[in-house]
């Protein structure tokens, strides 16, 4: 795998210090508390497709799930194993090695927009979950792209990997494209959560993401159900 698709396996120790605790607690809750149904990881076999350090995979297996968390390197994975007991795979969401139909649920939590390719990300999740399964997504908006432009370009932030971010609309497209049926989508993060002062009113505003205004929102969340 190229340097960049390494990139957070190059500093995994580091990972959870350097890492926004507010936006990652805003993920777990948007995954687990409003893309997924009570009770409904209970002895599900669940892919945790680009598990990081091992936030999401720890919370299914408290769920109740089986879990398998992916991601890029062996150092990565590391850290999940501190956190929970899942099987640990070395590998790409572009490329997964896994048989077709493997997994009932995948949890992917901005992942895709890491990869040279987003869209055969997207595929290979298809291919790998059964028919019903439920896909549980969250990826930036292409619409706040420039932010991250002007970040990388005045050295305020120390990214070095792939940022192929997606549009509201392209990722809801795509995902029917691929076999998905999505049931819900919506925007969260109605600013960038660069400062806790603003934190109050970015959880107020993400009341307002399931309409217009969640198109614009920093992130995006998708429930999509294989058909």
């Amino acid at each position: 795998m190229e340097k960049k698709g390494l990139f957070y396996d190059r500093f995994a120790s580091e990972f959870d210090a350097k890492m926004n605790m507010y936006d990652t607690d805003k993920r777990l809750e948007v995954v687990f508390e409003r893309l997924f149904k009570s009770g409904e990881l209970k002895g599900k076999v669940l892919l945790d497709a680009g598990s990081g350090t091992g936030w999401f995979s720890r919370r299914a297996v408290e769920l109740g799930a089986r879990v398998t968390s992916l991601d890029v390197g062996e150092k990565i994975l590391n850290e999940v194993k501190k956190k929970c007991d899942t099987v640990r795979v070395v590998g790409d969401v572009t490329n997964l090695k896994f048989p077709d139909r493997s997994f009932d649920c995948i949890v992917s939590t901005e992942v895709i927009e890491h990869t040279p390719d987003p869209a055969k990300a997207i595929k290979e999740m298809s291919r790998v979950i059964k028919k019903g399964g439920v896909l549980a997504l969250t990826v930036p908006n292409r619409a706040w792209h420039f932010a991250v432009v002007i970040g990388n370009a005045l050295k305020l932030r120390p990214y070095e990997g792939f940022e192929n971010w997606v549009r509201y609309g392209w990722l809801k497209k795509e995902l029917e494209k691929n076999g998905f049926r999505v049931v819900e989508q919506f925007g969260f993060h109605a600013l960038p959560f660069v400062s806790p002062k603003l934190y109050g009113v970015i959880d107020r505003l993400d009341k307002y993401g399931g309409g217009l205004l969640g198109r614009f929102m920093v992130n995006i969340a998708v429930r999509a159900e294989k058909e």
